[in-house]
């Protein structure tokens, strides 16, 4: 191992491994010039579910994981004729009981936000009659206010002498 010579007279041991030249800004750009990542993020899209729904079905998941889960700790008591396993039986019908009702929800929190916000293809939707509701009334409203101020433009009264 030799040692390098950095010009004020201190000298620096050479180590294995450390190259003699430094490179520039300009080299290491030049180098990862050809560097492709591994990966290309793209921008989030829309979740496929509402926020509601969303948190619904993961409530559910989580309460379906655990009685899944209890009715395994249930059966392995069994077989093995422990003492809890008649309490985990009982805690596994419950929590099935639990995990329907928590289906069910996810189920009618969809349907739910589906009437309220969301446009189902059918002639009957709710929140279709709505919406041409409201815009039949916003129509109406803007062509009372063009009917006023064509009046008052003209410098009537506020009245027509005929309709």
């Amino acid at each position: 191992m030799g040692s390098r010579d950095f010009g004020r007279g201190a000298r620096v041991p050479r180590r294995w491994g450390v190259s003699d030249t430094v490179k520039g800004t300009a080299e290491q750009y030049g180098a990862r010039r050809d560097h492709r990542p591994l990966w290309v993020e793209e921008p989030a899209r829309r979740h496929p579910l509402p926020d509601p729904v969303r948190t619904a079905a993961v409530r559910a998941l989580i309460i379906i994981s655990v009685t899944l889960i209890q009715a395994m700790v249930a059966f392995l008591c069994t077989m093995a004729g422990s003492w809890a396993a008649f309490p985990m039986v009982i805690s596994s019908v419950a929590s099935t009981v639990v995990a329907t009702w928590a289906v069910v929800d996810v189920w009618v929190t969809r349907q739910v936000w589906n009437q309220r916000y969301g446009v189902v293809s059918e002639p009957s939707s709710t929140a279709r009659a709505l919406r041409r509701e409201r815009r039949a009334h916003r129509r109406e409203e803007r062509r009372a206010l063009r009917r006023q101020e064509r009046i008052r433009r003209r410098g009537g009264a506020g009245q027509l002498s005929h309709p």
